[in-house]
This record gives structure tokens, sequence and C-alpha cells, in this order.
């Protein structure tokens, strides 16, 4: 079987315009089929070259689908037609590979598919939650509506994980900067100190010792040490990728890590309240809504609650008792889906329990910033400094002998 490859067409649209795009094949003639069947006369088909040298920035991420939706959504808003839209969106955007998926899905809807299964032939960029909202817009008739509320989703989603991401890779960040500097000094400078110290005579201080002999280790297997620590993050990443167990011990762990627990247990249960009330607001059923709603959560422990609590309603159980029988969600959010659930207003409470724990995220990601700052740079101060005291202390030892 031939292998797909993406082609650029110019042709002719069902009123005769001049229209131009890209779509995804196995041959040209395929392709030319293809866009026959969409109601395109393709005059030239031919396969897309790739692009020269790295295209840095150029991958589709989240936060681009974020941005596509919200212009869709006010595209839409204004009264510009659907497909036309496509091709604005399109044109101004800077990225060759999201210009390139949202032509595509423009061809498609211009050939008479829906907007929602057009989107779903991108599965790495679109999934089932998304595709499903966009399906139950079209049906209902207020896909406008419900691009603006598919956007804020987003945009609230990627702004959680933003914060979630500073918090944990502030620290990491500083700490690798530490390590680079600490080596660099242990394996550049820590010997020119002992060289000069060979000719001191004296015995040196325990401490400068120490710092002398974890340099002369640097500088014989500090080669060693970065493959063996390559290696254990590529294998570590490889096992968490391939192992169900080691990701849900990882995420139990994480969960019970100090302050940084609590951020992901806020953020886990704020896009829990979030996607729910989006799908639900939505129409979708519960029992759905609860099925999309568990792999977006973050984190397996509350992946694996919502999957509970998803069966127990399938069984006739109201939603707030089967939280509260997980014993993971804070009781504030149970409280608040019984109230929901009694008012008729599920979608409305839940919308309020996401925005409460959201900028509890918030609040949480600055505190933490706050109090990491000055235990950074006491470690930093320990780390550079030590090293610097242990190679002055045999000077300072000897300017006292000389001095006495």
């Amino acid at each position: 079987m031939a292998q797909a490859a993406t082609f650029v067409w110019e042709g002719t649209d069902k009123s005769g315009r001049k229209t131009k795009g890209e779509i995804s094949s196995t041959t040209p003639a395929v392709a030319k089929a293809e866009l026959r069947k969409q109601g395109i006369n393709a005059q030239k088909v031919r396969k897309k070259s790739a692009s020269r040298g790295l295209s840095f920035g150029g991958n589709i991420k989240p936060a681009d689908v974020a941005l596509f939706t919200r212009q869709m959504a006010t595209m839409m808003r204004a009264g510009v037609p659907l497909v036309q839209a496509f091709e604005i969106v399109a044109d101004g955007s800077d990225k060759p590979k999201l210009k390139e998926m949202i032509l595509a899905v423009r061809t498609d809807v211009a050939g008479g598919n829906s907007f929602a299964s057009a989107i779903r032939r991108h599965p790495n960029h679109f999934d089932d939650l998304f595709c499903n909202l966009v399906d139950a817009g079209e049906q209902s008739g207020a896909l406008e509506t419900m691009l603006d509320r598919i956007a804020t989703y987003k945009e609230k989603t990627e702004s959680l994980k933003a914060k979630v991401k500073k918090a944990m890779t502030y620290p990491i960040a500083v700490l690798v900067v530490a390590f680079i500097v600490s080596g660099i000094l242990l394996i550049k400078v820590v010997p020119q100190f002992e060289s000069v110290f060979a000719g001191f005579g004296a015995e040196l201080p325990v401490f400068t010792q120490f710092v002398i002999g974890l340099s002369e280790a640097a500088q014989a297997h500090w080669f060693k040490a970065i493959i063996i620590l390559a290696a254990f993050i590529v294998g570590l990443v490889q096992v968490r990728k391939r192992s169900k167990g080691f990701r849900d011990w990882i995420d139990r762990m994480a969960l019970k890590m100090p302050i940084v627990g609590n951020i992901i247990e806020k953020s886990s249960v704020a896009r829990f309240a979030r996607t729910l009330s989006t799908t639900f607001a939505a129409g979708v059923p519960l029992v759905e809504a609860l099925n999309s709603v568990a792999g977006s959560t973050g984190n397996s422990v509350y992946t694996n609650a919502v999957y509970r609590i998803r069966d127990d309603v399938a069984t006739g159980q109201q939603l707030n008792f089967s939280m509260r029988s997980t014993g993971v969600f804070p009781n504030m959010v149970n409280q608040m889906v019984a109230i929901g659930e009694e008012s008729g207003a599920l979608d409305t409470m839940l919308d309020k329990s996401a925005s409460y724990y959201e900028e509890q995220v918030d609040n949480a990601v600055d505190n933490l910033t706050a109090l990491m700052e000055p235990i950074i740079m006491s470690v930093l101060g320990v780390l550079i400094g030590g090293l610097i005291i242990a190679m002055y202390l045999p000077i300072f030892q000897l300017g006292a002998v000389v001095g006495g």
C-alpha cells in the first residue's frame, strides 16, 4: 500500500471561483479523484516539497488550537461564512503546519463534510472532546456559540497548564544551572588552586581536601556521569511511556509532594470541573461527558476516580454522592455539585468551582515562586560559596601563620 503524502493543488470550486489548498493522499491521481468528489476541479496537483532546514516553532501546539478556535468563533459571530472564515484565519497564521491543517479542514468542509468530521481527520490536534462539542454545536445550530465556549475552555485549560508548568520548571531550571556551574568550578577552577597548594608543603584543611577529592573524581568521571544521567532520564521517560503502573505510581507520588502536590491536586480538580461544565452545558449526556472528562484531569488518580464516577452514575447514582465516595475531591466541590444537581444548574456550579480552583492554583504558584526564591538563593550560596571558601581556606591559614 502506497504511503500517504501531502499534495498542493490549484483549481476551481463548484461556483467556478479559483481556489487552492493541500490534501493528504497517496498519488496525484487519487488526490484529483478525492477533490472531484468534493466538487473541486483540480488543474494542478503536485507533491509538497519538504521544507528546507529546520523549522523552529513550526509544530502545532494546544495554544495554537485554542487561538484558532477563538478566531473561528469571532469570525462566525461577525457573520463570516464558515469556509471563508477558514481562509481568513489561515492567511493570518504564521505557522506553515497550522496553515496547512486549517486549509485541509477548509477543503473538507467546502467539499460538503461537516466541521466535526473534517477535524476528526486530525486527531493529533483535535481530541474526541473537541470534536464532540463541535458536532453538538452543528447539530443544535449554534456552532458560533459552541466555538466560543470551546475557545474559553481551551484558553483556561492552557493557562492552567502553563501555571503548573511554571511551578515545576522554575526551581528545576535554577538547580540545573547551579549543577552546571558547580561542575565547571570542580573541573576547571579547582585544579588551578590544587597546583598552587602543592607548593605549600603543609597539610590542607579537611574541607579543602574533600573538595579537591570531588574535583579529581569529576575530572576522571564527568563524561561517564553525563552518559549515566542521560541514560537514566531516557530510561525513566521510556518506562513512564510504556508502563501504566509506573505512571500511576508517579502521579500518586506527585500528589504527596509538599507544596507542589497541592498545586497538582487543585489543577486536576479545576480541569475536571471546567471540562465537565463545558460538556454538560453543550448538552452532552452526563455519562458520555464523564467519559471525555476522565482524560483531561492530567493525573491518573483523578482519571481513575472519574471512571469510577462514570460507572456509578450509569447505574443511577447521583453525581455528588459518587464523587464523595472516591475520596479525592474537596468537600467544597462536592457541595457545589450537590447544589447544582438539586437546582438544575450543574454546569453553572461546576463553572464557579473551576474558576475558584483556577484562582487557587494561580495564587499557589505565586506563593511557591516567592517561597522558592530565597531557598534557591540559599542552595546556590551553599554550593558555589562552599567551593570558593574551600579553595581560600588554605590561603587564609597561610596568612595567619605568616602574620603570627
